[in-house]
């Protein structure tokens, strides 16, 4: 079967074309809309700007596929290979890519907003400035889950998007939008979150070790029992995060906002604080061993029983603060 055929099957009223070999086609902006390509190949095709709305494209052959521009919205792709293929721009509302084979794949631009990515493999993917808005990566009862490691998501809208357990190790999020975020337990070690935006999302139990947040805005977070070890965290905007047996050992969070912040028992081992707003913090029974607190505002902080004898705290603002011993500062 030629292009050509398929091309006036289709319009003769005719949808299921599985298990066709359409390899190395050319279908440049052709109305596909409904067709049925299950087990199709389609290796190396040209269907940009192509109209596949509602396409059944199920564990169907679209690696180094041609699919700029065009309009998947509510396509089923489960279990497809689109290794390398180059989906820049393309609408992807909606569209199920449950079990497919994104490896290295090109979303740059792209809307995925709603779509389903539970258990896709988008490793070495460029999602930079997608819209993946209250997109699903989280594979419920399952022992695995999305794997975004090293892609590219800079400047992508990922609002309330659910990316709990995904693996997003080392992943460029640089000036992304996760409000509302589900990231529950996921990996982010050595991922790039420069100017992130990550307001009232959940990190809880997230391992953020030696990530890159600076001037990432983190209000409201909830980050309870996340591991953010060894991060660079300057000018980070912390404001009212819940951050209750938080690891924040050896992190830079210099300049920083923590106003209101609640860090009960935290870890706070080496962690550099100098010129940070805490006002009003809650730091009971957290750990600051030789933190660095020189010249932070900590007015009407809460101490109570936090261990900070030795932490270095030249030009520390205590005034109204309560100090581990149950005193305010002003009357010690």
């Amino acid at each position: 079967m030629d292009a050509e055929e398929l091309l006036w099957r289709y319009r003769g009223g005719e949808r299921d074309f599985s298990s066709v070999d359409l390899s190395g086609f050319s279908l440049v902006s052709q109305d596909l809309i409904d067709i049925v390509l299950n087990q199709a190949d389609l290796r190396k095709s040209n269907l940009t700007f192509a109209y596949l709305n509602r396409a059944q494209l199920l564990k169907t052959n679209l690696s180094s596929c041609k699919l700029g521009g065009a309009t998947l919205i509510r396509a089923d792709l489960q279990g497809a290979n689109l290794r390398d293929a180059d989906l820049h721009g393309a609408s992807l509302q909606f569209a199920d890519f449950r079990g497919a084979d994104m490896t290295w794949v090109n979303l740059l631009d792209a809307n995925l907003m709603d779509a389903d990515l539970r258990n896709v493999n988008l490793s070495g993917a460029n999602l930079s400035g997608a819209c993946l808005r209250a997109a699903n990566f989280r594979e419920e009862k399952r022992s695995y889950n999305t794997n975004l490691r090293s892609a590219k998501l800079c400047r992508a809208d990922l609002r309330n998007a659910n990316m709990a357990g995904a693996n997003l190790s080392k992943v460029d999020l640089s000036y992304a939008n996760l409000t509302e975020a589900n990231l529950k337990g996921t990996d982010l070690t050595g991922a790039n979150l420069t100017g992130a935006k990550l307001t009232s999302a959940i990190l809880t139990e997230a391992n953020l070790h030696e990530a890159n947040l600076p001037h990432a805005d983190l209000s409201l977070a909830k980050l309870e029992r996340a591991i953010v070890t060894a991060c660079d965290m300057t000018g980070a905007n912390l404001s009212r995060a819940i951050m209750s047996k938080i690891k924040l050992a050896n992190t830079n969070l210099s300049y920083a906002d923590l106003t209101d912040a609640r860090m009960h028992h935290a870890d706070l081992t080496r962690t550099i604080l100098c010129y940070s707003t805490m006002i009003n913090v809650e730091l009971i029974e957290a750990h600051l061993a030789k933190t660095d607190l020189e010249d932070a505002n900590l007015t009407s902080a809460n101490l109570m029983r936090a261990e900070m004898s030795s932490a270095s705290m030249v030009g520390t603002i205590l005034t109204g603060a309560k100090m581990p011993d149950g005193r305010l500062y002003a009357n010690v």
